[in-house]
């Protein structure tokens, strides 16, 4: 019976992941059309308010970043090949936004706050675009930001406490100045098509 009820469980865990990155995407539009890489969703159920702790050690809330947009993205720094691959979009993506690349601050919130210290997350980001900002906190904080973004982040089966995958979204999502949604890039979108639309709101 308990084996029923664990299977039940994690079918429907599983299924809510997946019908929520198909919405969240756009896979499907209305009419039943696939969609692009990018859409504008402007959907007010993702983003919020969030306070964590950047890779100086600092704390700081969304507020701090309020009049730029964002450009954020879920990971974690142990990640090897999600992860770095995107992180290398979006900082040639900020190369090619030039100097409107001021109105823009990219941010990598980590999904594993258990290994993701302030000092790793130092070392990861570092490694990317000088504007990159890796933000962690404590698992209820994360735990927090990973609900208001809707985005699923959760650690892969396996023995060593230490040495793990971690399953996670990999939407890239452009904030408003506001902090409000405007678009949600997928995995392996150009970094000419995100600065293309990023430019649409500078």
């Amino acid at each position: 019976m308990n084996k029923i009820f664990v299977f039940l469980i994690a079918f429907f865990l599983l299924a809510s992941a997946l019908a929520i990155g198909l919405w969240v995407t756009g896979v499907f539009q209305g009419d039943g059309r696939l969609s692009g890489s990018s859409i504008v969703v402007g959907v007010p159920q993702i983003g919020g308010s969030f306070e964590l702790v950047n890779h100086k050690g600092e704390t700081v809330t969304d507020k701090d970043f309020r009049g730029k947009l964002m450009l954020v993205f879920f990971g974690y720094t142990n990640c090897p090949d999600v992860c770095p691959t995107e992180m290398q979009t979006i900082s040639l993506t900020m190369e090619e936004l030039g100097d409107d690349a001021a109105d823009v601050v990219p941010i990598f919130i980590t999904v594993d706050p258990k290994r993701d210290t302030v000092a790793a997350m130092a070392g990861f980001v570092e490694a990317f675009h000088p504007s990159l900002i890796g933000l962690t906190g404590s698992k209820a904080q994360i735990n927090d930001v990973k609900k208001k973004y809707r985005v699923y982040g959760e650690k892969a089966e396996g023995d060593d406490p230490d040495y793990y995958l971690v399953d996670h979204t990999s939407f890239t999502y452009l904030m408003g100045r506001d902090g409000s949604l405007i678009t949600v890039f997928s995995y392996g979108t150009p970094p000419e098509e995100m600065a293309a639309k990023i430019r649409e709101q500078i």
